[in-house]
């Protein structure tokens, strides 16, 4: 049980209503992770608004960024975020011995190469954010890849960090 007194559909009123009915159409239900920054209208929104910004993002793939997801929170143990970062990428092909096998080794993740350049990129600045290099962003600009666009990952990633530890810290159960 969550620490955090959660917002249910019934209950909420407002932006987080509003959100809510958004979220409801568009994906079907109203995932525990939102629900989790339900008591504040201004973090819902903003995750919401993140949500919304990625699933449109016209060249990270919705394959990559589940990779990202799913490599940061299982370095941060957040057992939600790898569940439902697992199932996504089950929908692209990707099989639970495979998952298993690129938790050790993440370079093995079926990614193009530009890719994943830019998902090993992403898990160095997460594990250590002052060891990247002029070298490691010339890479990412000869893969084709703009400062925009690498911003957004890199944001992407450090933002499930925070998520990680915010699902963690309040005990954030898994959709039922």
């Amino acid at each position: 049980m969550s620490l955090l007194k959660l917002v249910e559909q019934e209950e909420a009123t407002g932006k987080v209503a509003e959100i809510y009915e958004k979220m409801t159409s568009t994906m079907g239900f109203i995932p525990n992770a939102f629900k989790i920054f339900s008591p504040s209208e201004h973090v819902i929104n903003q995750q919401v608004t993140n949500l919304f910004y990625y699933f449109r993002h016209p060249k990270l793939s919705g394959k990559l960024l589940s990779f990202i997801r799913l490599l940061v929170s299982e370095k941060e143990k957040c057992e939600y975020c790898v569940s439902m970062n697992t199932g996504i990428l089950f929908q692209y092909g990707v099989l639970p011995d495979m998952i298993s096998e690129i938790f050790k080794d993440p370079s093995k993740a079926p990614l193009e190469e530009n890719e994943l350049a830019l998902l090993l990129f992403i898990l160095k600045v997460v594990k250590d954010s002052n060891s990247t290099t002029k070298e490691d962003m010339d890479k990412l600009h000869s893969l084709g890849w703009s400062d925009a666009e690498i911003l957004d990952a890199t944001y992407h990633g450090a933002t499930s960090v925070a998520s990680d530890m915010v699902f963690n810290a309040f005990k954030l159960e898994l959709d039922k």
